[in-house]
């Protein structure tokens, strides 16, 4: 039988919503084994938000909630009880990694701060995700991926380029100011994992949400800090442009590019103005808006698999803007078989369901099991390895305690 690549590692996830989860996801996926605990009756909050079939709000139907907990065992647990906060530390003293995402200050008051928790298990790598770290006069301060996404400057850069400078910052796409925090958080604790295996010792990690999302603008940030007036304008002054069946993005950073581009537009005369024989000119404000103007209407006369084609005979960067429904159908996808089939006790059979970014060719990727429902694995967690008889299991969930 195929082992996985994290086969033996074993992960407990105290997390709410998306950048916790989406670490855990990732190494469950590869075959960790993550305990996932979300409080009793409500569970974690990312069970309510959408989508959701026939838009029809469900807990266990979360699209949201399905995909950052596949491959997760699921139990229930208040560990601000007392009977609870024992439980959480038998489940600390048997896991290699513990995940949390609460707001500062919270585990400490509980009696789970990692001095604590580290006389239980020596060897524990604990993790905290904070929206702006553990230090510093923002160190108490709360925030959604809204606000983590503007207070690294994330929101103000993107889109790439922008124009008009003067336009109010815009929220990047979908929860990307989550989702990107939660890999910078995979690679720290794999590194840690790395050291554990070597030295025997665990270790604490702090993951400040606003320093990964500046980290990942990279070369914004740092043009920004070494003295440029604006990260928003540099580059290609049109990008994103309407066409016959949609929008293509195209980019010509390179005066190559831009003169091959000019070759694919039929050397219009508008070209050959003085504003737009050089990059500096062409990312200008009024000539930006004026050149975007020229390409659109050239644009518009063709669809986006006619324009993707001809850039790509002129060695011209073009690529479609696909939506949802285009990626989803889309034959690259199907090929590298991207989406996968996986059934759920309460939503059914989903035809194509994401799979992962990489390809492990001794240790493939493995959807052990769909995300759990609430509490599904209360039995098998607490009594079969913890060794609670189920007549307490039963005394702990009349109390609120699972």
């Amino acid at each position: 039988m195929t082992r996985n690549a994290l086969e033996g590692v074993k992960i407990l996830e105290y997390c709410n919503m998306i950048s916790g989860p989406y670490c855990t996801k990732l190494m469950a996926d590869m075959g960790a084994e993550v305990i996932k605990i979300e409080h009793p009756g409500e569970g974690d909050l990312a069970r309510k938000k959408g989508p959701f079939p026939g838009n029809i709000a469900h807990p266990e139907k979360s699209g949201l909630f399905l995909y950052l907990n596949t491959s997760k065992f699921g139990i229930t647990l208040d560990p601000a009880t007392e009977d609870g906060k024992e439980i959480f530390y038998k489940l600390v003293k048997d896991v290699d990694i513990l995940i949390e995402n609460k707001p500062t200050g919270e585990m400490e008051t509980l009696g789970f701060g990692y001095d604590t928790l580290k006389q239980i298990n020596p060897g524990l790598i604990m993790t905290a995700i904070k929206s702006f770290g553990k230090s510093g006069p923002y160190k108490n301060y709360k925030a959604y991926s809204f606000n983590t996404g503007h207070a690294s400057g994330q929101s103000y850069v993107l889109p790439i380029p922008s124009l008009d400078l003067s336009r109010a910052p815009v929220k990047a796409g979908g929860n990307l100011s989550d989702y990107d925090p939660g890999l910078v958080t995979v690679v720290a604790v794999m590194a840690a994992l790395f050291h554990k295996r070597i030295s025997g010792r665990g270790q604490y990690i702090e993951i400040s949400k606003q320093e990964a999302l500046l980290s990942m603008q990279r070369v914004e940030s740092v043009t920004y800090a070494n003295g440029a007036e604006s990260v928003s304008r540099q580059g290609n002054p049109f990008g994103i442009v309407r066409c016959k069946d949609g929008y293509v993005n195209i980019i010509t950073p390179q005066e190559r590019q831009w003169e091959a581009f000019v070759k694919l537009l039929g050397n219009p005369e508008w070209a050959q103005e003085e504003a737009f024989k050089k990059r500096a000119s062409r990312v200008q404000m009024q000539n930006g808006i004026r050149l975007k103007r020229n390409v659109e209407e050239w644009a518009m006369k063709y669809t986006r698999e006619e324009i993707v084609k001809m850039g790509q005979e002129m060695r011209v960067p073009v690529s479609s803007v696909n939506t949802a429904e285009d990626v989803v159908n889309s034959e690259q996808m199907m090929e590298r078989q991207f989406f996968v089939p996986m059934e759920h006790p309460a939503v059914g059979k989903l035809d194509k369901f994401p799979s992962k970014p990489f390809k492990f060719h001794k240790t493939p990727w493995q959807l052990q099991r769909p995300a759990p429902l609430l509490g599904q694995h209360n039995k098998e967690i607490f009594c079969e390895r913890l060794g609670i008889d189920q007549q307490t299991l039963a005394k702990l969930k009349e109390n609120g305690v699972v």
